[in-house]
């Protein structure tokens, strides 16, 4: 995401799909009619992530009962590597991204014969030392969510993936990660010792509540979290607004992920907190606009604006009539739009001078 001229939107379809193919094949098909830049779902099977006896997130509770535990939840909300396989075919006939988040090291091989843009670690991961090891030794730029993270928890995860993409055997202890990050970075992570980790991380900022309050969303940490590890940051959106992804994206962001369904009224744990086909292309339409306003961080005239300057600025005009060799003064110049004459900054500067020329009243000043 280096050297961005737009922002990389993410249309996370996740688990919105409900378990069922045909469901996933039309969220492909809305995100490519928003223009998105890629699909997402998830990748894990139910009895590699989560012990039988793991209760919902209250999120989770609220939106799909709490009779049975996030086992249950979840594989009902498995995708079979055979579906995978057929989505992301689809993805290249659709010429849209296709992207899932791997939630074990087993699903992240899995996911590597599809060649995705990015590897997307979830929030929930990210200290999650196995598979941040086996997520960088796959080669590819890596995308951080950082929701329910302090800044210790980012520290620590850059500082593994710094250690894995310069060592080929894990570390024996974290102080063996700390210490190396320590003497290899001098407790910078984008110096001129090593680029790597900028060149290849970016980190966005998240609110893990669904849907997110406007008042969590908290978006000017992005600036914390570039100014503090020098990498690349985006916006992972929890909430319903449209208006949040693009204050993100004038922030800097140069990746948007936000979730959609399409529609909030089908039974699932991520639905009520995630777009509808129509507000995620209207959100999409935005940030390009938002992009293009966005210009540079110089203020200068634009081309089309000289010949409304000729106009809209004052010059120095006769309040009455004015007779060659007569002193211009308070009581006969003024200022008054004109389309020749002298700038109205040089009021104080004539005064006082003879005039070279009879000038009739509201005729420029000679």
């Amino acid at each position: 995401m280096n050297n961005f001229s737009r922002a990389f939107i993410i249309a996370e379809a996740g688990v919105n799909h409900n378990g069922d193919i045909d469901i996933a094949k039309s969220l492909i098909d809305k995100a490519k009619d928003a223009g998105a830049d890629a699909v997402k779902f998830q990748t894990f099977k139910a009895d590699a992530l989560v012990t039988q006896d793991t209760p919902k997130a209250q999120y989770q509770a609220t939106n799909t009962g709490s009779d049975d535990g996030q086992y249950n939840m979840l594989k009902r909300l498995e995708l079979s590597d055979v579906q995978h396989l057929e989505l992301a075919r689809y993805c290249k006939e659709k010429a849209i991204a296709f992207m899932s988040t791997a939630f074990d090291v087993d699903s992240l091989r899995f996911l590597e014969q599809f060649d995705q843009p990015f590897i997307k670690i979830p929030s929930g991961e990210i200290r999650n030392a196995l598979l941040l090891w086996h997520s960088v030794k796959a080669g590819k730029p890596l995308i951080i969510s950082t929701g329910m993270a302090t800044l210790g928890d980012i520290e620590f995860a850059l500082s593994f993936v710094n250690y894995a993409l310069h060592h080929d055997s894990p570390p024996s202890t974290i102080e063996c990660i700390m210490r190396y990050r320590a003497e290899c970075l001098s407790g910078q992570y984008a110096t001129d010792c090593d680029k790597s980790l900028s060149n290849l991380v970016t980190l966005l900022h998240c609110t893990s509540e669904y849907p997110t309050p406007l008042e969590q969303v908290n978006l000017r940490a992005m600036q914390q979290l570039s100014s503090t590890f020098g990498v690349n940051v985006g916006y992972s959106d929890h909430t319903l607004s449209l208006s949040v992804p693009c204050a993100a994206v004038s922030l800097g962001a140069t990746c948007i992920e936000k979730h959609f369904t399409l529609s909030r009224e089908m039974d699932g744990p991520d639905h009520r907190s995630s777009l509808e086909p129509e507000e995620l292309t209207l959100m999409v339409s935005m940030i390009r606009d938002c992009e293009r306003s966005l210009g540079h961080a110089t203020k200068f005239p634009q081309p089309n604006e000289f010949d409304t300057q000729k106009i809209a600025r004052q010059k120095l005009v006769a309040k009455k009539q004015i007779k060659a060799g007569e002193r211009l003064t308070e009581d006969n110049v003024t200022t008054a739009r004109s389309p020749s004459g002298m700038c109205a900054s040089l009021y104080w500067s004539v005064l006082g001078q003879e005039s070279s020329c009879d000038v009739e009243i509201m005729s420029p000043i000679c």
